[in-house]
């Protein structure tokens, strides 16, 4: 058979085989999904968290390639350890950015907690030494964070030997979109906000950590945004 032959077949396989789905409370790994089938693994309910490094583009244009790598690599890895001390599972790295899913009692409050532990990172940590290293450089690493909660599905896609983990639900698309609002925020749906603890919700001054806005590209939902930050990590 040609190749052409091949994609005909696989998608139309794709499109008329019945779903197995099952049920799951934890992150299946991709050796937990079929490749070849039409198979999935239902979360009744989990929270996104993506996190995204803004303006690497102008700075992979205007600086050296190793100082860019270096961002990249103080930016991820922080956000990876503070996501995994906060129990969620890291389910990719894309570009600049990373995807986080959190599963369980008190799922949305983790997901916060990460996203304010993350941004004192950024504030207190990754910032000061990159002015400490690059004293006549006036440039600072900016980030914006965005989180959702809903049903979440995952399905296996790829081929044989190079294969991963798609994602589907409102809470993927939602969280990634939320990355493209104004930078140095937390953005959160509504469900997320109405999930958490008043300890995540206030200031240590009392103040309301959170502001309402509109979202007028997603159908007027109500979202909220942070750019507070947590007192340590």
């Amino acid at each position: 058979m040609s190749l052409q032959d091949d994609l005909k077949a696989l998608v139309s396989a794709t499109f008329s085989d019945l779903w197995e789905v099952q049920q799951t409370t934890s992150i299946p790994e991709p050796a937990d999904l079929k490749l070849g089938a039409n198979h999935a693994k239902d979360l009744e309910t989990a929270t996104v968290l993506y996190a995204d490094l803004d303006g690497s583009t102008s700075m992979v244009d205007s600086m050296p390639w190793y100082f860019s790598a270096e961002v990249y690599k103080n930016y991820l890895r922080c956000a990876a350890l503070i996501i995994r001390s906060e129990t969620g599972i890291i389910t990719a790295y894309d570009g600049d950015r990373i995807m986080a899913v959190f599963t369980g009692n008190g799922k949305n409050t983790h997901a916060v907690r990460a996203a304010f532990k993350i941004s004192y990172a950024v504030e207190c940590i990754i910032n000061p030494a990159l002015t400490k290293q690059y004293s006549t450089s006036d440039f600072i690493v900016k980030h914006v964070i965005g989180i959702d909660t809903s049903q979440l599905h995952a399905a296996r896609t790829g081929v044989r030997g190079d294969s991963d983990i798609v994602w589907i639900g409102r809470a993927a698309n939602y969280a990634a979109k939320l990355t493209s609002m104004p930078a140095q925020k937390i953005w959160i749906t509504e469900d997320v906000y109405n999930r958490l603890n008043d300890f995540e919700k206030f200031t240590t001054t009392g103040e309301l950590a959170w502001q309402a806005s509109i979202w007028f590209a997603m159908n007027n939902q109500r979202i909220y945004s942070s750019d507070c930050a947590w007192t340590e990590v």
